[in-house]
């Protein structure tokens, strides 16, 4: 059985998908660019982008009682890979070890102009 995620903690589906899904003991996030819930706006740069991003992904766990120890797969789009060394450094201040898989990728462009979206798969077993 799946369940739909829905919380007002990150900015809702700005088309038809939904920010989460859970299936069994997993949680399949929707892939989060940095837009404030609160506002709708983006901040500029890819330091401050990167960080609402992960702000994003924060609420969307918490939202399930869950936290960035939980998240099992991460994959992060870069509009371009010369930013990979400052979201890295960013991204490191939010996991923990051990730290969950990645893949990281340049992509042509991302939705709304966005230099960064940040996805993840949670565990929700203990």
């Amino acid at each position: 059985m799946k369940e739909r995620i829905l919380t007002d903690k990150a900015p809702g589906a700005i088309g038809p998908y939904s920010q989460g899904m859970k299936v069994g003991d997993l949680i399949f996030f929707s892939g989060q660019i940095p837009l404030d819930p609160k506002t709708g706006e983006m901040p500029a740069g890819i330091e401050a982008q990167t960080k609402q991003s992960l702000e994003n992904v924060k609420g969307l766990l918490e939202s399930q009682g869950l936290s960035f120890a939980d998240v099992v797969k991460t994959t992060v789009y870069l509009d371009s890979m010369d930013d990979f060394g400052t979201m890295n450094d960013i991204y490191a201040t939010y996991f923990v070890e051990p730290y969950p898989a990645r893949s990281a990728v340049e992509v042509a462009k991302l939705p709304k102009g966005a230099l960064v979206e940040v996805e993840v798969i949670a565990y929700t077993g203990k």
